[in-house]
């Protein structure tokens, strides 16, 4: 495989709006962004991935957008933009943009446009259908709950909206609206930019009157035209969010020969503490086997073919530590080991803001504290059909996306110094123990875990390049070898509050690379590992 940047970085998720607020109106911008590029640099990453920072009315916090080259006020204007490019490039990272182009804001003006008869040339820029039986087209749904197609008055047709009624489906099938997307991507690659990760990209394939969303048949067809009119051969890190992606079709999103993505997120290990079928409210305890089951699947079949993303968190999904960790008594040492487990892996490596200081999930007890569209409208909906109030509390607690948004966490001052203003939405709690300035204060934090295992990465080839194999342990244990050229490293971690036993008998430690407890690891014979305990060694077999 040939070598890229993109495989020897780790990338930091920044959600703007909760990240750094630099003027007081206790929203984070881009010039807080900046400000803090010193500490990221620290961090060691090479790139941030910036949720959208465009024009947009807020619907869905800036995934709907209404201007795509133009900055939302709240965060800034152009020249800051232009200024963060070019201070993180001094850092020597990069900076990769959200590509939204499934849908565009209801306040676009292409929809604008649309709307205003079925004669409008920019009709053909989104999805419209005749009623059928005086209703809706078909039964596709929205993500957002409710039906997937909002009725338009003064036309008498729907428009398809696979997310908010103000977030209306672009269509693809139309080689203007390609021809737009590519217009304004190479805008932003004129700029300086690092790359893409593109939205919901799985969905722009849609044929929606055979109610086809994900992988239609011409998603592959599109994605190769756009890596040919925008960033082909510059380079640049693309990445696709493709919820519904398999192994063999990841491959051909991002194998070499392809012409398509750098890598895909793949979300097969996120729904595990769901019940199949169901939505993603309908929990079930996340069992460790399947974990191991879904991680070698991915490390072993994708191999020299393809690239993964790993990522525990994102703007979408609750705090790891919280959702699959111990957020209480062993924060810390679970922190730690989901660092240690996941960067020890195969494929580039996404830190989420906060993550690298062990932010947790800030439970709520009434759904007036809840900002997120996707959240709220759940709770009305299933309330309606007679689901238990305190329920969908626990339900929001346990995968609300607000979880990820709270503002970021710089110290124990007021509002965990993000804003001298009302943040736009609570701090957490535990912001007075759990924050940056803490975390740099003490040699054992996570943060410092975090920093050695980037540090690691560019030291060792071996974490990038080598092959992955699981060993059977315990079922909470999670073990695995790296194999590079002639050098082996051994990852252990004990995914449990609970002792575990490890018994290894034809393994010699060679030496120590990492570790979330302070002991000397010498034998692996007969080892008690202590709960949440993780370390990688160097060994002789």
């Amino acid at each position: 495989m040939k070598k890229n940047w993109w495989q020897e970085v780790v990338v930091y998720q920044i959600y703007p709006r909760s990240f750094m607020d630099s003027n007081g109106d206790g929203i984070g911008d881009l010039q807080g962004i900046i400000s803090k590029l010193d500490y990221l640099e620290k961090l060691g990453i090479g790139a941030i991935w910036l949720s959208p920072v465009y024009q947009s009315p807020n619907d869905d916090n800036g995934y709907d957008i209404s201007d795509y080259q133009a900055i939302m006020t709240e965060f800034g204007d152009m020249a800051i933009m232009e200024e963060l490019i070019a201070q993180a490039k001094q850092r020597n990272i990069e900076i990769v943009m959200d590509l939204v182009v499934n849908h565009t804001s209801d306040e676009h003006a292409w929809f604008v446009e649309a709307r205003k008869g079925k004669d409008n040339p920019y009709r053909d820029y989104y999805v419209w259908a005749d009623p059928v039986n005086g209703s809706a087209p078909n039964g596709l749904r929205s993500t957002f709950s409710g039906p997937a197609w909002e009725f338009d008055e003064d036309s008498g047709q729907y428009y398809l909206h696979l997310f908010s009624k103000k977030q209306p489906d672009l269509n693809w099938q139309n080689p203007k609206v390609r021809q737009e997307v590519y217009q304004m991507m190479n805008f932003w690659i004129d700029k300086g930019i690092g790359g893409f990760r593109m939205d919901v990209i799985d969905l722009i394939g849609k044929i929606p009157e055979q109610e086809i969303t994900g992988n239609g048949p011409q998603l592959h067809e599109f994605l190769q035209e756009m890596n040919h009119q925008t960033f082909g051969g510059k380079n640049l890190l693309t990445v696709g969010e493709t919820w519904g992606a398999t192994p063999e079709i990841a491959k051909l999103y991002s194998g070499s020969d392809r012409d398509e993505l750098s890598m895909v997120f793949q979300f097969e290990h996120i729904g595990l503490d769901e019940i199949p079928g169901k939505t993603k409210w309908d929990f079930q305890p996340m069992q460790v086997p399947d974990l191991k089951k879904v991680f070698t699947k991915w490390q072993t079949e994708l191999a020299d073919e393809g690239w993964n993303s790993l990522f525990w968190n994102n703007h979408d999904l609750p705090r790891i530590i919280s959702r699959w960790g111990n957020d209480q008594k062993y924060r810390v040492e679970s922190g730690k080991m989901f660092a240690i487990l996941l960067h020890m892996m195969k494929g580039t490596p996404y830190i989420y803001q906060g993550e690298e200081i062990g932010m947790t999930n800030r439970p709520i007890t009434d759904v007036s504290q809840v900002e997120d569209i996707e959240s709220v409208n759940m709770y009305h909906e299933w309330l309606e059909l007679g689901h238990d109030k305190e329920m969908l509390i626990e339900a929001i607690n346990r995968k609300g996306r607000d979880n990820a948004r709270t503002p970021m966490q710089w110290n124990a001052e007021k509002n965990a110094g993000f804003t001298t203003g009302t943040p736009w939405l609570s701090v957490n709690d535990n912001y007075r123990e759990v924050n940056v300035e803490a975390a740099l204060a003490d040699p054992d934090s996570i943060f410092y875990t975090y920093q050695k295992l980037i540090q690691l990465r560019k030291d060792n080839p071996i974490m990038i390049w080598g092959s992955f194999e699981l060993l059977e342990t315990e079922a909470e244990v999670f073990a695995y070898y790296r194999h590079w050229e002639n050098e082996t490293w051994l990852v252990v971690n004990n995914f449990s509050d609970k002792p575990h036993r490890l018994d290894l008998t034809d393994v010699t430690v060679a030496d120590v690379i990492i570790q979330n407890y302070d002991d000397t690891i010498t034998d692996l014979k007969q080892m008690t590992l202590k709960p949440w305990q993780s370390f990688v060694v160097k060994v002789v077999r």
